[in-house]
């Protein structure tokens, strides 16, 4: 399930991405189906570093044809890492992710300015957060999914037009945004109503069956839905930003 969509990077041949807060490295994989890129996925979590690691394996074992890697894929690796203090020189990415990552931290702008560091100049930036809507309704539904009261969770909300004008002071152009997994937002209401961790609640169940479906099976019932549905209840919204 990929939120950033990576044809929209123009990742060619030498070009290096950096993937910040890659957790499981969803991202990161989705690279090797581009012929000669360099990929590094960063996560503090050792998990997710391990993760990451094994399924780039695998992802070099699979036939193209099946979805695994093309032929000629860069090196790609993951690493352990902090977003506020990141083990690369200025300059060196043509491309960061940080895909739902900002919301966790509590010093966001000491992490784009971070990122910005490692980014060249007129390179591009994919950055994601969760919506302020269907964000919210979260918030209300649960006093577990903010944080500090869950581990991991979510500090803040941001508003409308707060990511694109922090984005903007911090010396970028927005050249594009969309939203994005609108058939996830009900998902985590309903986990939210029942309880994050209550994975018995059969809503949640039965909702996540479909979920599981329409990522492996990709109907198009699911994914029309989803398009039409993603300007109105997306869960992330996703800017693309050009270093200035």
């Amino acid at each position: 399930m990929l939120t950033i969509e990576l044809d929209r990077l123009a990742l060619k041949p030498g070009a290096k991405i950096l993937d910040v807060g890659c957790g499981e490295g969803r991202h990161v994989q989705h690279t090797l189906r581009y012929p000669g890129v360099t990929a590094v996925g960063l996560d503090l979590g050792e998990q997710e570093v391990r993760v990451t690691s094994q399924r780039l394996d695998e992802m070099r074992s699979i036939d193209f044809e099946m979805g695994g890697a093309v032929e000629d894929p860069g090196p790609a690796a993951s690493i352990r890492g902090s977003s506020y203090d990141l083990p690369f020189a200025d300059g060196e990415f043509d491309c960061v992710i940080i895909s739902e990552v900002m919301e966790h931290l509590e010093e966001d702008e000491l992490a784009l300015a971070e990122v910005s560091r490692v980014l060249r100049p007129g390179g591009t930036l994919a950055v994601s957060v969760p919506r302020e809507g269907p964000e919210a309704v979260c918030w209300a539904l649960s006093d577990e999914y903010p944080a500090p009261k869950s581990v991991g969770g979510h500090v803040r909300i941001y508003r409308d037009q707060e990511l694109p004008q922090m984005l903007e002071r911090n010396g970028y152009h927005i050249e594009a945004t969309h939203y994005a997994h609108a058939l996830h937002a009900p998902y985590w209401w309903l986990k939210c109503f029942f309880g994050l961790e209550n994975e018995a609640a059969w809503p949640v169940r039965v909702y996540h069956r479909l979920l599981v479906w329409d990522m492996m099976e990709k109907p198009w019932l699911t994914q029309f839905t989803e398009k039409l549905l993603n300007p109105l209840i997306g869960k992330s919204v996703v800017f693309y930003a050009i270093k200035g």
